[in-house]
């Protein structure tokens, strides 16, 4: 192989390899993660009437949890968030109180699970929901249910009206 062919291949091969690298594709593990630009007046609306369990707690309630701290991780203060949970239908029992909650599972000795997520998603400033006609539905009352959470008159304009005011919408 004469010299000339040998430089003009590793020539080739050098540049090939160069522009490859400056693009990026030879590194892999390179690929940027992709990030949220908006981080004031954040709005989400969790519609939850799926009765699904996730680590011994309603799983939608696992996930607002979950997006909390998220959303701590990219720095965003907790002031800019504002995250309703509107349950309704077979989820509203996760909202009874202690007497209540004993009494609709038919045994003395059973504890609602979800009443410490509850009271924590509160105290950052979630409004956790409940539909007053599927309460109705079921014959329970505001005194029926933990402390803390809004009674609104219906899930389906209450997550109207949300969407209508710019929350993104996430179902469970």
């Amino acid at each position: 192989m004469s010299f000339l062919k040998i430089f003009t291949f590793v020539f080739a091969t050098t540049l090939a390899l160069f522009s490859l690298h400056s693009s990026g594709a030879t590194e892999r593990n390179a690929d940027p993660v992709i990030t949220i630009e908006k981080r004031q007046n954040i709005r989400v609306v969790y519609d939850v009437k799926d009765d699904v369990w996730d680590a011994g707690i309603g799983k939608a309630l696992y996930y607002v949890r979950g997006l909390l701290e998220s959303y701590k991780a990219l720095g965003v203060p907790e002031k800019q968030l504002h995250i309703s949970i509107v349950l309704h239908g077979p989820t509203v029992y996760w909202l009874l109180n202690e007497e209540t909650y004993q009494i609709y599972k038919n045994d003395p000795f059973d504890y609602n699970p979800n009443e410490k997520v509850v009271q924590e998603l509160l105290e950052h400033g979630v409004s956790v929901e409940v539909c007053n006609s599927t309460l109705k539905g079921k014959g329970w009352k505001r005194e029926n249910l933990l402390p803390g959470v809004t009674i609104v008159r219906d899930a389906y304009t209450r997550l109207i009206d949300l969407q209508n005011r710019h929350y993104a919408y996430i179902r469970f």
